[in-house]
């Protein structure tokens, strides 16, 4: 029999060494110290492996779920929803969700809510059995269209999943969504794409440009974006584009990017590793005026107020300790010299443990976390 998840051999791994650091305190963190955790305002019960917050803060979330067929074992996740009065429905049955005749299992990856607050796209990672006599698999990043009532939605009629598509989001309309698509394997360069309720899967976006990442600007349709050409032989560039007219303005010229490009909640700032240990946090509307911050490459968000951010020290999906981090004054750097390099004193809360994964709600009053071992999705009020 052949047993195969929706994440690599490696991905199990860490995942047990996680466990034993909870069941053996044999890591950093002893499990002994689980105890001086403040209780959570609400606990979410379940294997969480993504959660979104709505306009109105429903939450959006997703629970592991392992069966076995004759087979194999397969992972496919349910999809949840906590609505104002907390109560809690079933939006997906993963055990339900069928493509095709191929076995195939998934996680889910991210979730996001439509500016309406009525639709879900669900970022799922997945592996298909494509050659039955050998076991061969095959890894699809794809995007799982449904609404609040749980309902598919079917694209143009045809189908609710957007194939080979990542980081997708809803423009204002709520019923146009825009997707990068792999353009230089292995993900280092993407394409714009997009896609309509209505119509379904349409053409490109930006046609002919590459680039490394993006993030959504609140309010409006347009995205920062860190652009870089096919051959990547020049430097990473920082562009507003706006989604609908496919204008750009380029911002700045990077010394270069690591990840986690990340636009504030207000939209007048982004921040972003220019390399594994630098913070670059720059002002949207005066470029030139930035800060750098020697904090260590991991996962951030930005608080409601903009005067810091919460950095877990882990890359994604690993557990680590969550630090505040205090942003420093942005101001231009004196005429050819480099934007010196500040190293802040990182702030812990809720006890130095370690968690998976975190997110603000959306009115800024709520901290949401997963911790390691059994998962479960825990809500506190935000830590000062």
């Amino acid at each position: 029999m052949i047993c195969f998840s929706a994440r690599s051999r490696f991905r199990w791994l860490r995942q047990l060494c996680a466990l034993a650091c909870v069941l053996f305190g044999c890591c950093a963190l002893p499990a002994s110290r689980a105890q001086e955790l403040d209780k959570p305002l609400q606990t979410i019960e379940g294997e969480v492996t993504a959660f979104a917050f709505a306009p109105d803060g429903r939450i959006a979330y997703s629970i592991r779920r392992v069966f076995k067929t004759k087979e194999y074992d397969l992972q496919r996740d349910d999809i949840w929803l906590q609505d104002s009065n907390n109560k809690r429905r079933r939006l997906l049955a993963g055990e339900k969700f069928t493509r095709g005749n191929a076995p195939f299992t998934y996680a889910v990856d991210s979730l996001r809510w439509s500016p309406n607050g009525r639709l879900i796209l669900a970022e799922l990672f997945t592996t298909a059995v494509i050659d039955p006599d050998t076991g061969k698999t095959q890894d699809t990043p794809m995007t799982f269209v449904l609404d609040d009532s749980g309902k598919e939605i079917k694209l143009g009629g045809n189908d609710s999943v957007i194939k080979d598509s990542l980081n997708a989001s809803w423009i204002l309309d709520s019923s146009t969504i825009i997707y990068l698509t792999e353009a230089v394997k292995p993900r280092a360069l993407f394409s714009f794409r997009y896609a309509t309720i209505s119509n379904g899967l349409g053409g490109s976006a930006f046609e002919g440009r590459t680039f490394m990442d993006s993030d959504r600007l609140p309010g409006v349709n347009a995205a920062i974006a860190i652009e870089r050409d096919r051959t990547q032989s020049g430097p990473p560039r920082l562009q507003r584009l706006d989604l609908l007219a496919q204008d750009d303005k380029e911002l700045a010229t990077l010394e270069g990017y690591a990840g986690g490009l990340t636009v504030s909640p207000s939209g007048k700032k982004v921040a972003y590793f220019i390399d594994n240990e630098v913070l670059e946090v720059r002002d949207l509307t005066s470029p030139d005026r930035v800060a750098r911050l020697r904090i260590g490459l991991g996962i951030f968000h930005w608080s409601p107020d903009e005067s810091r951010i919460l950095l877990k020290r882990a890359p994604e999906r690993k557990t680590a300790d969550l630090v505040w981090i205090d942003v420093p004054q942005l101001a231009a750097p004196p005429r050819g010299t480099q934007p010196a390099v500040s190293q802040p004193t990182p702030s812990p809360i809720l006890h130095d443990l370690g968690f998976r994964d975190f997110a603000f709600s959306a009115d800024g009053r709520f901290l949401g976390v997963v911790p390691p071992g059994q998962r479960n999705l825990l809500l506190f009020p935000i830590p000062r």
